[in-house]
């Protein structure tokens, strides 16, 4: 099973305590709870943050994403549900692209950043500490 729901933004944006670094110049605020938007778009006026949720076992899952800049939303929200058809990108690899993430030689931008280091959102938190 693999369940995450945090912010992820450039180091230096998000004014948290409990970020953990990612490659890429990006850090990851994990988020026991869905965040308010507004305290989100706050977050965006120091530079462009993702609020990203994703939840899969055996393969199948749900994801979304929503980037916002200058406080407005300017990307999704993006949702790809169980049953949806398989996209070419994902809402979360589309959200990391538009924060400026290159996939190099990974599969794709979410696995260029790490967020399969950890399978669930409470690991992360524990890495944050």
């Amino acid at each position: 099973m693999y369940t995450l729901r945090a912010v992820i933004a450039r180091s230096g944006v998000l004014d948290a305590d409990r970020v953990v670094p990612l490659t890429q110049g990006l850090v990851l605020l994990p988020l026991p709870e869905a965040p308010l938007e507004s305290v989100v778009a706050g977050w965006s006026s120091r530079g462009p943050v993702a609020l990203v949720d994703a939840e899969f076992f055996g393969g199948v899952g749900s994801q979304r994403a929503q980037v916002w800049e200058q406080g407005r939303s300017v990307l999704g929200p993006l949702v790809l549900e169980e049953d949806d058809p398989a996209p070419d990108v994902t809402p979360i690899s589309l959200a990391l692209r538009r924060l400026g993430v290159e996939k190099g030689e990974h599969h794709d931008e979410f696995d260029a950043v790490g967020l399969g280091r950890h399978r669930s959102t409470s690991a992360w938190l524990t890495s944050a500490e």
